[in-house]
């Protein structure tokens, strides 16, 4: 690796989420799916010497898988922000990255999309474990409204195949 390309501070704070995880989730009603509750797994990846964190996720409710996403996570020195690039099974394509700073133990990203914003939290416990939290602000509302809260434990330290 180059020293251009040296690990700051911010880009080994993403670190914490590599790993193999499970976990649980409360899905909250939304238009685009009923509340109740749901399984995942994510797998998450350092690429690049750890200059960007890939995840894999996939969701699981009533024995079928409902939701997938692949989040590409970087830190960009030129504005000071974490970023997270979301492919995901609905199709969206995004305009652009979400975008935030941590805040203690906590990553703060949001986006703006036609449809409205997008705010999702991690919260990292300790080294094997961590807590996300997703909402979403229809357009031309003022108001955040839950859309799932997750609880991941680590199962593996790297990688492994979903």
């Amino acid at each position: 690796m180059s020293a251009a390309l040296s690990l700051t501070p911010h880009h080994q704070r993403l670190q914490a989420l590599v790993g193999a995880w499970r976990g649980e989730e409360e899905m909250s009603a939304t238009q685009w799916a009923p509340a109740g509750r749901a399984s995942a797994k994510v797998e998450a990846m350092a690429e690049f010497d750890g200059l960007f964190v890939v995840q894999h996720y996939r969701q699981t409710r009533d024995g079928q898988e409902s939701f997938a996403s692949r989040n590409v996570f970087g830190f960009d020195q030129a504005d000071g922000l974490t970023k997270m690039f979301a492919f995901d099974s609905m199709g969206f394509f995004p305009a652009g990255p979400a975008s935030g700073s941590w805040d203690g133990d906590r990553l703060v990203l949001e986006r703006s999309s036609p449809r409205g914003a997008a705010r999702v939290t991690y919260t990292i416990d300790g080294p094997d474990g961590y807590r996300t939290r997703l909402e979403f602000k229809p357009a031309g509302s003022e108001n955040w409204q839950d859309m799932a809260k997750g609880t991941f434990r680590r199962v593996s330290p790297s990688q492994t195949t979903l």
